[in-house]
């Protein structure tokens, strides 16, 4: 088998602790790509020449770029992972489907506006690349379990999915992305929502609010209501999928109480399912989620985090920001170009109750 050859943007700088300012993703990335032996690395880039020359060292990676259009231009690579702030994610998508790779890997959130969005899913529907968006809590043993109980019939149909989150943007689409996979990839037909902007944060240079109320429906009859806001662990489990015959709740982690548990109204009693160390976080999560990239790659398959899933969870994301900029229910699809949440920041209408 031909090796796979893998090059990097956006290698960033290792920090002792991560932080919404810097989590070096290409340094959980690579260590995913390492542990399939059909992969080589062989290329990275980023604007500080320190910032890619250590990366390189630590990976054994031979060539560091402090322009990622001279890498592609000078390798040969069969994929590239993505991992710079969202407001870059466009402009260097939309260079790597120019450049013909087989398969591009982007960190997540997909883009700062939804029109960003809509531009690199028309891009890759009409180019031959994979593209593909970091989602890789998908992967993880609760979340992989959560579906398999909903699957097997364990609550019935389900009725509604209740989440709490940070935010709605950065961690929040991590969250999206996960009740659609609970729900079977279905479409969301509506949005609603509210958010407070006393406190404006960001993480990796995108904005999101500081509390939210957000709900949003299915085509298949089933309702997702999110909250947000600085103290959602005080408010409940995560995520508690109820259906038509019983309710399943995933925990924070299992320090606190079950990392997963099923409740079927017939048993009267909650059962918890085994998760084998794993939590919201890991481990493992990058290194499936690669993997299942690069089959698919080779198989010809669509993969479960290709961008037509991811643009499923931002027509959420921005679907209820939106809903907070007119002030009701938005009917999707909707045709907006920019972010709602932006626009309000911006214009000076983001509400406060200060």
């Amino acid at each position: 088998m031909a090796a796979i050859r893998v090059g990097f943007i956006g290698t960033g700088k290792k920090k002792e602790r991560p932080d919404l300012n810097g989590f070096f993703m290409a340094y959980r990335h690579a260590p995913a790509y390492q542990a399939l032996p059909q992969c080589q690395l062989v290329a990275c880039a980023d604007i500080e020449k320190d910032h890619a020359t250590a990366f390189a060292n630590a990976f054994d990676v031979p060539a560091a770029y402090t322009n990622y259009h001279d890498m592609l231009a000078s390798e040969k690579l069969d994929i590239v992972s993505i991992c710079t702030w969202p407001h870059l994610h466009e402009e260097m998508v939309l260079a790597c489907l120019e450049a013909g790779l087989p398969a591009v890997h982007s960190e997540k959130p997909m883009a700062l506006t939804f029109g960003q969005c809509r531009t690199m899913l028309d891009a890759a529907r009409n180019s031959p690349t994979q593209l593909t968006f970091n989602h890789q809590r998908r992967f993880g043993a609760p979340f992989r379990k959560t579906r398999e109980l909903i699957g097997d019939g364990q609550i019935g149909r389900i009725v509604r999915m209740d989440a709490l989150c940070g935010d709605l943007y950065d961690g929040g689409c991590h969250w999206v992305d996960l009740l659609n996979y609970f729900n079977g990839e279905a479409r969301a037909t509506w949005t609603l929502g509210q958010i407070d902007g006393r406190e404006i944060r960001y993480a990796f240079g995108a904005p999101s609010e500081y509390q939210g109320l957000f709900q949003w429906g299915y085509d298949n009859g089933v309702l997702a209501v999110m909250l947000t806001g600085p103290d959602v662990r005080e408010w409940g489990p995560p995520f508690r999928i109820t259906g038509s015959e019983g309710i399943i709740e995933i925990g924070w982690d299992a320090a606190s109480g079950p990392m997963l548990q099923v409740l079927r109204f017939t048993d009267g009693q909650w059962r918890d399912i085994d998760c084998a160390g794993e939590s919201l976080h890991g481990p493992g999560f990058h290194e499936r989620a690669i993997a299942d990239v690069l089959n698919c790659l080779a198989s010809g398959q669509t993969p479960e985090l290709c961008a037509e899933n991811q643009m499923k969870s931002m027509e959420i994301v921005f679907g209820c920001y939106e809903s907070c900029r007119r002030r009701g229910r938005v009917d999707l699809p909707m045709d907006i170009e920019d972010s709602p949440l932006l626009d309000m920041i911006e214009t000076g209408a983001l509400g406060s109750s200060r």
